[in-house]
């Protein structure tokens, strides 16, 4: 009897000492692995690059790819992941106003200038007058297409609307009368620039890029490098000085990530230098 006592008795204590080393590991995990959501391209791409650098500093990554612009930010405000690499500024005040989330931007990382493309218009100037111009539903990206259009001269917007904000509503002159439909989901953009004639598409540079399209090269018109749509790491406020964060947005910034950015995509996305 006393020989059973003392093997329950002992494991107990093994038991006990099992559960505290695992929660010591856990919290130890916790610490030194960060998962980010991403886009598929551009962005996971360059986090798997980043990977090694953050090694060195003792730090895990955890890349999960997303397809789509909502459920990153949603999944980040629940705490699925623990920051997210996909949006610009403008798109994250709009969510943040919308929801109510208490996110934040620790680092701008790059800018992918947006494009419009055709199979079938070859220039600005063979544009038809009537031509439907297919564009994301993602509210915050409209200022930016419409800006796009009317520095080529294609339509002019209210001059006293904010160009960030305009919405086709705010166009005072369309001389070829396009037709802005602003209500395609992003993701399926490129599927209508290869299906749809004699139409104009404007696509995402994550999206074109995924489909096998260079913005400099196959774009009709693109974004200038000024563009101010600087994609960014998002966070919960309340992770904004965690230093594994920090220093992730720190690698992103190094000399050897922003080479890659440029080598790789050849100039279809832009480093930017230093935190915004």
């Amino acid at each position: 009897m006393k020989k059973i006592l003392i093997l329950v008795s002992l494991l107990a204590v093994l038991a006990l000492a099992a559960c505290g080393g695992g929660d010591e590991s856990s919290s130890e995990g916790d610490n030194n692995t960060i998962k980010v959501g991403a886009s598929s391209i551009p962005h996971a791409e360059i986090l798997e690059e980043a990977k090694p650098l953050l090694e060195e500093e003792g730090i895990t990554l955890e890349v999960e790819p997303y397809e789509d612009y909502v459920l990153p930010n949603d999944d980040l405000a629940n705490g699925e992941i623990d920051a997210n690499y996909f949006q610009h500024i403008p798109y994250l005040e709009q969510t943040i106003a919308d929801t109510g989330y208490e996110l934040t931007e620790i680092g701008g990382i790059h800018i992918e200038p947006i494009g419009v493309y055709s199979k079938d218009i070859p220039s600005v100037d063979d544009i038809p007058e009537g031509t439907e111009v297919i564009m994301s539903n993602s509210v915050p990206d409209h200022g930016r297409i419409l800006s796009l259009f009317e520095a080529k001269g294609l339509i002019t917007l209210d001059e006293n609307v904010d160009k960030e904000t305009a919405t086709v509503d705010d166009i005072v002159e369309n001389p070829k009368k396009l037709e802005f439909s602003p209500d395609y989901n992003a993701e399926l953009l490129p599927e209508y620039y290869n299906s749809e004639e004699n139409v104009l598409v404007v696509i995402n540079t994550n999206f074109a890029i995924q489909a096998g399209l260079n913005p400099l090269d196959d774009s009709l018109f693109v974004e200038g490098e000024e563009s101010p749509y600087v994609n960014v790491i998002a966070v919960r406020e309340e992770d904004k000085d965690k230093e594994a964060l920090n220093k992730l947005v720190d690698v992103l910034h190094s000399e050897e990530i922003q080479n890659y950015i440029l080598e790789e995509y050849e100039g279809a996305v832009v480093p930017v230098g230093g935190k915004e």
